[in-house]
């Protein structure tokens, strides 16, 4: 692919889709303030993820939210992002947050287990895991993690793409190392799922944050439990996790309900009714497209930005990392109205569906005049 042209999302019925949702670029959906380059924060909530909410909370207001349809949206959402994922429906619990998936796989190992993490990761993949001072915690480079893998790693935990800097792990490759040596995985797929084509179902455990890239509310993560797993303790089990939850409101749960949604916590209504729409909205359009849009820009991007002198982490992913300008960088963006982050002292872009080759431009003369 040539880098300096960027690829359509191919149909102009998609690009008319994705206006209508974010208006005709981000700038336009945020007033003329700012062109948000910063969906590896938080993404942008479709319009009609929106709606759903403002007619969500008249109803709250009314008294007439009908519980029942909502609890329909969380299994819809489930199931739209398990089509994502590349999963059963069957293989997803629903819940808040990845510190929350990641501490009930670190609670359910046993004492003296060996696990292998990567220097850097975002602490929600780590954390839960190190506040145990009986498990044995080694972190390595990330384009080490593979050949670190050994017959005494009990779990390898590590981020499908680094929210710092937008490394992409080597998926094969770990994969094949943790099944030679028997140990099993968890892939946290935050920074990846909505625009990186996944299989989650080839990892023993997969957490996915929903809020950014693919368009959610904060509020809504999601678990793969594949069936090679081994046996989680259902640490946040109520009445939503049994097999019958309106047969099961009272005392302790008899019957867990089959496959991962035994692992279920109880979420609240408003994130997942949005997050079914987002959701919806990502399966229509297709990741690959997606994938082609983003990837596309961002190499747009870094191949100028490393054309203008700018030092420039290389990859294919669509999260481009500028090492030395942090904050100052951050400062420049801002007054030409651009919104980026800073992550591990680096400047961090992230292009995603709604942005275009003028955001880009837009970035690119405010870190260079």
């Amino acid at each position: 692919m040539d880098p300096t042209q960027t690829p359509s999302l191919v149909h102009a019925s998609t690009n008319e889709l994705v206006a209508a949702e974010f208006g005709a670029g981000t700038a336009d959906r945020t007033g003329g303030a700012v062109r948000y380059l910063n969906t590896a924060s938080q993404g942008l909530l479709p319009e009609r993820s929106a709606a759903v909410l403002r007619t969500a909370v008249s109803e709250m207001t009314a008294g007439t939210l009908d519980m029942v349809r909502c609890f329909e949206q969380v299994d819809a959402a489930r199931a739209s992002f398990a089509a994502l994922a590349g999963v059963a429906a069957e293989q997803v619990a629903v819940g808040t947050s990845v510190a929350v998936h990641v501490g009930l796989v670190a609670a359910s190992l046993p004492p003296g287990s060996r696990v292998l993490t990567v220097e850097g990761d975002f602490a929600s993949v780590v954390n839960p895991f190190a506040v145990r001072d009986d498990l044995h915690v080694r972190a390595v480079p990330l384009a080490e993690l593979a050949d670190t893998v050994t017959a005494d790693t009990d779990l390898v935990a590590f981020s499908a793409v680094q929210s710092a800097d937008g490394r992409i792990a080597d998926l094969d490759g770990v994969r094949a190392a943790a099944r030679r040596h028997g140990c099993r995985t968890l892939v946290d797929a935050t920074q990846a799922a909505g625009w990186l084509p996944l299989d989650l179902g080839r990892f023993d455990y997969a957490v996915c944050g929903a809020y950014k890239w693919l368009l959610c509310p904060r509020g809504t993560s999601f678990l793969v439990v594949t069936d090679e797993s081994g046996p989680l303790l259902a640490l946040h089990a109520s009445w939503v996790a049994g097999e019958s939850p309106w047969e099961m409101c009272y005392g302790p749960v008899p019957r867990p309900a089959p496959g991962a949604r035994r692992y279920d916590e109880p979420v609240p209504f408003l994130p997942y009714l949005a997050a079914a729409e987002s959701l919806r909205l990502l399966a229509g359009i297709g990741v690959d497209r997606v994938a082609a849009h983003n990837t596309g820009l961002a190499a747009r991007f870094r191949a100028a930005a490393s054309g203008a002198g700018l030092a420039v982490v290389p990859g294919d992913s669509a999260i481009v990392s500028l090492p030395g300008l942090g904050e100052e960088g951050r400062a420049r963006a801002a007054r030409a109205g651009v919104g980026v982050s800073v992550r591990a002292g680096d400047l961090r872009a992230a292009f995603h569906l709604y942005n275009t080759e003028a955001d880009a431009d837009a970035l690119l003369r405010a870190l260079t005049a």
